[in-house]
């Protein structure tokens, strides 16, 4: 990796399977960073604990998101692609952050709360500290960019005020990790049920999986919720419609999606035609995905190195900045 290159840091949370939104809302974006930036691509597995404390399935998730991941184009050897719990510099970073952090500040975060309603009888400690843990995976390796969707910008603005408050008491050790993502159009994958976007978790029939079968696309795409049609040329398409056509812009060539609109504009269209060719171009874009990231997921030993090696270049960052860290705080006594 280059030496002079910004650092990108951003977190993968090994539940539910990545959808056709995680891939056009990230994992896309990290593939082109990789080519610009130092990347520190983390999957989260301890982040998980705190509402998944469950670990039998855990080896399992990890492997699967590792395996999606490199199968949507993310590369192993150009990126520090790596799981939290192997580096056991961010515990003791959690550590230090936890001094600096507030219980008042902590209770009031969006995540926190919403958490507390979803598992009023799991309000353990990770899930308050949450935003502290996350803060010292980012500024582990003084990571200046984190690309974060507008859910996640709360956690930011306060890995921001850890690091800034660290400075302040002990000295300049980490930058203001800042958001960013190529350009300010973020994509947004709508649901095929016509209400919101693509969930790992929510309404599983409305979400495309990066690793549904070719029938279980053609079965969802079928039954996604449509209108009656176009009543007169020209007309506004409704949210249903609208969201057929974004998902085609992003996997049909540009010639269908004109034909289509034309269709529409001028009250021909057909809905079962539009689906079908719809159906048919997710298959093209899904099933390479699917059937690379099922070869990876059944290669233990490549998957042992490519953490293995992720690891090393993680260590040795974290190391790096913790060296910082104690020399800053004066808890080198010798």
């Amino acid at each position: 990796m280059a030496d002079k290159r910004n650092i990108v840091m951003s977190g993968i949370r090994p539940t539910g399977f990545l959808h056709l939104g995680n891939y056009f809302g990230a994992v896309k974006n990290y593939v082109r960073m990789q080519e610009e930036f130092e990347c520190y691509f983390m999957v989260a597995d301890l982040h998980s604990l705190t509402t998944h404390p469950d670990t039998k399935e855990l080896k399992i998730n990890v492997n699967r998101v590792l395996s999606e991941n490199i199968a949507c184009g993310l590369d192993p050897d150009k990126v520090a692609l790596y799981c939290q719990s192997h580096i056991y510099e961010t515990s003791e970073l959690y550590l230090y952050l936890n001094m600096l952090a507030y219980k008042g500040e902590l209770e009031k975060t969006v995540t926190f709360k919403d958490k507390v309603r979803q598992h009023p009888d799991n309000v353990n400690a990770g899930l308050l500290t949450y935003p502290v843990l996350q803060a010292a995976d980012i500024i582990l390796h003084r990571a200046l960019f984190v690309p974060v969707g507008k859910d996640q910008e709360q956690h930011l603005e306060m890995a921001r005020n850890f690091a800034n408050r660290f400075n302040h008491r002990y000295g300049e050790v980490f930058p203001e990790p800042q958001a960013f993502n190529y350009g300010s159009e973020l994509v947004k994958v709508p649901s095929l049920d016509g209400g919101g976007k693509m969930s790992k978790s929510e309404n599983q029939m409305a979400t495309l999986y990066l690793s549904d079968s070719d029938e279980l696309i053609q079965n969802k795409i079928k039954k996604a919720k449509m209108d009656a049609g176009p009543q007169e040329p020209n007309s506004v398409k409704s949210s249903e419609v609208e969201n057929i056509f974004l998902l085609m812009k992003l996997v049909s060539s540009g010639d269908v999606v004109k034909k289509f609109e034309e269709d529409y504009n001028n009250c021909s269209i057909r809905y079962g035609d539009m689906k079908k060719q719809l159906a048919e171009d997710m298959v093209r874009f899904i099933a390479p995905v699917r059937e690379k990231a099922e070869a990876i997921r059944n290669d233990e030993k490549y998957l042992k190195e490519v953490m293995e090696k992720g690891a090393e270049k993680a260590r040795k960052s974290a190391r790096a900045t913790m060296a910082l860290v104690r020399e800053a705080m004066g808890l080198n006594y010798f």
